[in-house]
C-alpha cells in the first residue's frame, strides 16, 4: 500500500477531519478500515497508519529490541501507549483527540502528506514552514539517488 500526495483540509470544532478521497480509496481497496494514530516520534506532526502497517511495524520494532534491557522496554511501552485507534465515519472524517491536536499545534487547517505507507498530519502552517525552510535539499535528493 503506497500513498501519494500532499492534501489540505479543516478540523471541525470537534477535531474531526476529512481524510482525502485518494487516502480512503486506498484504504478501501486494501480492505483497511481502522487507523492508527500517534505523535510523530521526530517532528511536531502526528502519523496515520493503516492498522496492517501500524502491526507490522510493532512486530518489527519488537523483533530489534531485547526484551530484557528496560531502557529499550520503555521505549516500546512510550511508542505504543501514544497510539490511538480512529475509523473513518460514514463521511470519511476521522477524529483526532485534543491532546494530539495541541501536540501538532493543529488549530483548523491541516495538511496531509503521504509517506510511503502512512500519513503524515501537520498543522499547516508548521509544514508550511518546514518546507520553506528544507528549500536547497534538491542537490542532497540528486546526491542520494545518484543523478
Amino acid at each position: 500500500m503506497r500513498f501519494i500526495g500532499d492534501y489540505t483540509a479543516k478540523t471541525d470544532a470537534k477535531g474531526r477531519v476529512f481524510l482525502p478521497a485518494s487516502f480512503r480509496k486506498i484504504l478501501a481497496e486494501a480492505g483497511e478500515c481502522r487507523l492508527v494514530i500517534r505523535s510523530d516520534v521526530f517532528q511536531k506532526c502526528l502519523v496515520l497508519y493503516p492498522e496492517s502497517v501500524w502491526n507490522a511495524t510493532l512486530d518489527e520494532l519488537r523483533s530489534r529490541l531485547n526484551a530484557w534491557n528496560a531502557q529499550q522496554q520503555m521505549m516500546l511501552r512510550r511508542f505504543v501507549a501514544d497510539a490511538d485507534v480512529v475509523e473513518l465515519d460514514s463521511n470519511g472524517r476521522i477524529l483526532i483527540g485534543k491532546n494530539k491536536l495541541q501536540y501538532a499545534g493543529i488549530e483548523a487547517d491541516v495538511r496531509f502528506l503521504a509517506m510511503d505507507d502512512r500519513i503524515e498530519v501537520w498543522s499547516k502552517a508548521a509544514l508550511d514552514a518546514l518546507m520553506t525552510e528544507s528549500d536547497g535539499l534538491g542537490a542532497e535528493l540528486e546526491s542520494l539517488l545518484g543523478n
